[in-house]
């Protein structure tokens, strides 16, 4: 009887260990999508389903796997279009469905990436000091109120892809001959951190860091390393990722394992998206729209089957990195369909590239949510 007791036992551990994030097809911790544009499709009139009539995309994504919903908060736009509002409803929204939530903090008054991060125009007549004050104060004031409405982010993202910095020119890293300076962007980073983690004491988000560099091992382990040699204190390195654009699945599998073991951190892909046709649905020219920009195409091809068969291989690349580190990825909205601009004056230029059809109609490729 002891010796059966034995093997019962070990037979439940080999099984448990077979369960986690490093193992199979990766049982990985993050599995979402960024869904920021979604009262505004559902204000534009667009509806996605998935064979049960429509329904919230947080509800379906959910019922997939999704277990992660990703938003963004910009700090003084036109109602409606990614404020604090909008933000604090679609938190109330993922709480509802099941997921928990990351917090994307652009800490400007529009869209902030590698080329451009405008900083806020009520804040832009502060000197590096004082902006250090405001940036810490909001920061604190955004993360408690998604505290106060019961629904507290489990992560906060500090900054979108700041690659170059943010809140230019205070926390600008490069100037325009090429000298560089650190030091506004870590005083930045550290107020906003202090911010986010005050905001909750008792149970502080994870803080992650997010830039553009998903294949390029040189350019991501520059940054990290200038961050981590000034002392910034944060726990997750966000990476954006998309194959026309950062490379092979190859490529990513390589820096992301050298990337894992550099910085003991966990990583995860803050963004990714893959087309599932290449026909453009409005007037908007697509950001893909030739099949040879993508790496690995042959293998994923832009197809239904093609995009379902590029997550798969994400997942695995993922479950693949040391150590168990690498931990998941979000779909960058997935469901943001033609007739909702990204601007005044804009369309959509990522419509081929969402898990739903250009009727609404989920696509296979919501099997990347699956939790096993």
């Amino acid at each position: 009887m002891l010796l059966a007791t034995v093997l019962i036992v070990a037979i439940g551990v080999i099984v448990l260990a077979s369960q986690d994030h490093t193992g199979g097809r990766g049982a990985l911790s993050i599995r979402g999508a960024d869904i920021s544009f979604t009262l505004q499709n559902e204000a534009g009139g667009n509806t996605v389903s998935d064979g049960n009539g429509a329904q919230p995309i947080e509800t379906i994504l959910a019922s997939h796997g999704a277990n992660y919903m990703r938003v963004r908060v910009w700090v003084d736009p036109p109602a409606g279009t990614s404020d604090l509002a909008t933000a604090l409803t679609l938190g109330r929204r993922a709480a509802e469905a099941g997921l928990s939530i990351i917090l994307d903090l652009h800490y400007s008054d529009s869209w902030a990436d590698r080329t451009t991060q405008t900083t806020p125009a009520s804040w832009a007549q502060q000197d590096a000091v004082t902006l250090q004050r405001t940036v810490e104060g909001y920061t604190r004031t955004v993360v408690t109120a998604f505290a106060e409405q019961g629904t507290p982010v489990k992560i906060v993202q500090i900054g979108n892809e700041i690659t170059h910095g943010m809140l230019w020119p205070v926390g600008r890293i490069y100037g325009a001959t090429g000298e560089e300076d650190w030091s506004g962007l870590t005083g930045l980073l550290t107020a906003a951190i202090a911010g986010a983690r005050s905001a909750s004491p008792g149970d502080a988000p994870s803080i992650m860091l997010d830039i553009d560099t998903g294949g390029d091992l040189g350019g991501t382990m520059y940054f990290f390393d200038h961050i981590v040699a000034a002392g910034i204190d944060f726990d997750l390195i966000g990476l954006t990722y998309y194959p026309f654009w950062n490379g092979s699945l190859d490529v990513l599998g390589d820096t992301l394992a050298v990337v894992a073991e550099r910085y003991d951190r966990d990583i995860l892909i803050a963004e990714t998206s893959y087309p599932y046709t290449l026909v453009d649905a409005d007037d908007e020219p697509n950001v893909l729209s030739d099949a040879s920009a993508l790496p690995d195409g042959e293998r994923y091809p832009p197809s239904e089957e093609g995009q379902r068969a590029y997550y798969a291989a994400l997942r695995a690349t993922l479950a693949a990195v040391p150590d168990g580190r690498g931990v998941g990825f979000l779909v960058w909205e997935p469901g943001w369909l033609a007739g909702v601009g990204a601007g005044v004056d804009l369309g959509n230029a990522f419509d081929n590239l969402t898990l739903f059809d250009q009727k609404g109609r989920g696509l296979p490729a919501l099997d990347a949510f699956s939790g096993s």
